[in-house]
């Protein structure tokens, strides 16, 4: 079955950074969430970040969203003013990214773009180097750089070591912060420790409010083994977390102040 590329939820996080996810929720199905324990992880899960990228989503019928977000309250923090599927002309993606634009509640970055990709392991270099082509185009399109790529990108281990990885144009371009580490574990079981979850940040602005970035470890967290992890997902969320100003420069002490006089005398 065909995955939708990307779901874009709008939640109700918290008061003061501007939280922003991403989750493989590995094939979210109506029976799923059906289960009243998977739904509550679900839902403590969803119900931390104001804007929830989730991915696998496999339900045609649209009831398995339509029962989250039935336990979420809508948020008012941000709203969607632009979106569109990536013209695909050379069936490069598996899965077309679908970009969106939203406000953002900041002086410093009234708006901010969103580019979710889920890679295809058997494409993961193809489909990551294409995803530069998807920055141009989004770039061009609403003459922006201040944008969030994030997704399952598949950017470890097996599908992609690490020697591929550096040749990237994500990677050899400039501008680029990839703000979750090579080294993170973004998977649930134990046998496996690879980074294949990302975000990836570009824009002065954009970067100038990065207050955090990390993979939610939710079995943790909520206290649960192994096994009822998995019935959740095998991959772990990943999330940054923007401020709504720049950090202010610290003002100098006057130890420091003295010593720049010094300096600076002849």
């Amino acid at each position: 079955m065909h995955y939708p590329a990307v779901l874009l939820l709008l939640l109700p996080g918290g008061a003061e950074a501007f939280r922003i996810c991403a989750f493989n929720a590995q094939r979210l199905t109506l029976s799923k969430v059906a289960r009243e324990h998977v739904m509550d992880i679900f839902v403590r899960i969803l119900a931390r970040c104001d804007i929830m990228v989730l991915q696998e989503v496999v339900d045609s019928s649209g009831s398995a969203i339509s029962l989250l977000l039935r336990e979420l309250n809508r948020s008012h923090k941000t709203q969607v003013l632009d979106s569109y599927v990536y013209e695909d002309k050379d069936d490069l993606f598996a899965r077309e990214p679908f970009v969106a634009q939203f406000t953002f509640p900041s002086k410093v970055l009234p708006s901010l773009v969103l580019v979710p990709l889920h890679t295809t392991p058997k494409a993961v270099e193809k489909e990551l180097n294409a995803l530069y082509d998807v920055f141009l185009d989004v770039s061009q399109r609403w003459q922006s750089k201040d944008m969030i790529l994030l997704g399952d990108f598949n950017a470890d281990c097996a599908s992609l070591n690490k020697k591929r990885l550096a040749e990237l144009a994500l990677r050899t371009e400039a501008g680029f912060r990839w703000v979750i580490a090579d080294g993170e574990d973004t998977t649930v079981r134990a046998s496996t420790h690879c980074a294949y979850d990302r975000i990836v940040l570009h824009g002065e602005r954009c970067q100038s409010l990065l207050s955090s970035a990390a993979a939610f470890n939710f079995p943790r967290s909520f206290r649960l083994n192994e096994e009822e992890a998995l019935n959740i997902s095998d991959h772990y969320p990943v999330e940054v977390e923007l401020s709504r100003a720049a950090p202010r420069v610290q003002p100098l002490g006057l130890a420091a102040l003295l010593l720049l006089l010094l300096l600076l005398l002849p």
